[in-house]
């Protein structure tokens, strides 16, 4: 299979450079182990090799020995690696000396001292459509984020192309795989998800029926505020099952420890209003597919639900704007208030600087969503904060532009890094 490059290899090169360990967090198949190889020179496959158990338990040490940078793939199968390389790095004095690559989470109950000083983080996730080849990527966020302008741009872009890009997901190993079989094989990660991995993450049996109608209700309630208490509604009503909030809350934590759920925290910025803001973040599964295969959706389907694909349209653009903000030293957010303004994403870099996002899967509904824009720059109270640094629609046309109120039209087979 072709390695794809990937946007986070310049984060990984930087901190690889400037710590003695980095750790590579992300969901299982996003491509942490092929994109980690780029970089080093020895490789201990942690999950695979059956005697590393017992070299564990004789002499640690002796996994550490390799050329430098060593990957230790999966070391979180055996959690203790953490500190017997955070010793080695003290040992060494020298910058670059392990990666290491985890699809989950350790169980809390592991004491792991402290990396500070040692380890550094990158976060990776599926691939973006800029790096699959999917968006020119010429439109890049940190021109957004300065306020620069960009020409007109116009690229072949149609509803039922996205939904196909939606179903296949952004897994590397399904770029070249059929729908169809990306569909057998998306679903497939759903039921290891439920039967398996979801009991290993914390060695805790759980129910993979109840894992299954979690997995769908957050996939219904896709990119919206949805609470515990609607969930557990939800999966009464819809599933016709009986799951305790108690045990959705515990659920959720383990999924975001397999970190295939997430939460888009909310923006809390300063505001010329009475307004209060809410709190509430937004849900998102780690890659859409998974919703799709979590409701074993089709294409038709999909083509026959377009309020539906709207969501799970602003979940793909949540994903991708993720890794183009990560890029840009930035963090995501969503904004609301008592009003009911919404904006679906807002990103602000280190320094200050923002820019927010309204996300329309068709051009109907551009004119609501540069009004919401418009109104929310209308609040801000300048001050206490900087002004927004550019207004933006992304959607699922093809055509990029800037419309006569100011408010930049983007499609998202433009929009880069």
């Amino acid at each position: 299979m072709s390695y794809y490059s990937r946007i986070v290899e310049a984060e990984i090169k930087r901190k690889l450079s400037a710590s003695g360990a980095l750790l590579i967090n992300g969901p299982k198949s996003c491509g942490k182990t092929e994109t980690a190889k780029q970089f080093a020179n020895s490789i201990l496959q942690v999950d695979r090799d059956e005697q590393i158990p017992v070299i564990m338990s004789v002499d640690p040490k002796m996994l550490l020995s390799g050329d430098t940078p060593r990957l230790l793939d999966e070391w979180q199968e055996q959690p203790k690696l953490w500190n017997y390389v955070r010793h080695e790095v003290d040992d060494r004095k020298k910058k670059g000396q392990f990666i290491l690559t985890g699809s989950a989470n350790p169980d809390e109950e592991v004491k792991l001292h402290s990396g500070a000083g040692r380890f550094t983080v990158v976060q990776m996730q599926t691939m973006s459509w800029q790096e699959m080849g999917y968006s020119t990527g010429n439109i890049s966020l940190e021109k957004l984020l300065k306020g620069e302008s960009f020409e007109y741009q116009k690229e072949e872009l149609s509803v039922e192309m996205i939904i196909e890009r939606m179903i296949k997901g952004g897994w590397p190993a399904l770029i070249d795989v059929s729908l169809e079989d990306s569909l057998i094989l998306n679903r497939s990660y759903i039921d290891l998800l439920s039967d398996i991995d979801m009991s290993r993450v914390s060695n805790v049996k759980r129910d993979p029926q109840k894992v299954r109608s979690l997995l769908r209700s957050i996939s219904r309630n896709i990119a919206t505020l949805v609470e515990n208490t609607t969930l557990e509604k939800d999966i009464k009503t819809v599933e016709d099952a009986d799951i305790s909030r108690p045990t959705i809350i515990e659920y959720l934590d383990a999924l975001s420890r397999l970190m295939v759920f997430e939460e888009q925290p909310s923006f809390n910025t300063h505001i010329r209003s009475a307004n209060s803001l809410r709190k509430s973040p937004k849900r998102h599964l780690c890659d859409v597919s998974l919703a799709i295969a979590a409701l074993k959706l089709s294409k038709e389907s999909l083509i026959k639900d377009l309020k539906y694909c709207g969501f799970l349209f602003e979940s793909l653009v949540y994903h991708d704007l993720k890794m183009y903000a990560q890029a840009n030293d930035a963090q995501i957010y969503h904004y609301r208030d008592s009003t009911g303004l919404e904006i679906d994403s807002v990103i602000q870099q280190s320094g200050g600087a923002w820019a927010a996002f309204e996300v329309k899967l068709g051009a109907g509904m551009h004119d609501e969503a540069a009004n919401n824009l418009l109104k929310l720059n209308s609040i801000v109270d300048s001050e206490k904060i900087s002004m927004p640094s550019s207004l933006n629609i992304i959607t699922g046309s093809g055509l990029s532009y800037t419309r006569p109120d100011g408010v930049n039209v983007i499609s998202l087979a433009s929009l880069g890094i």
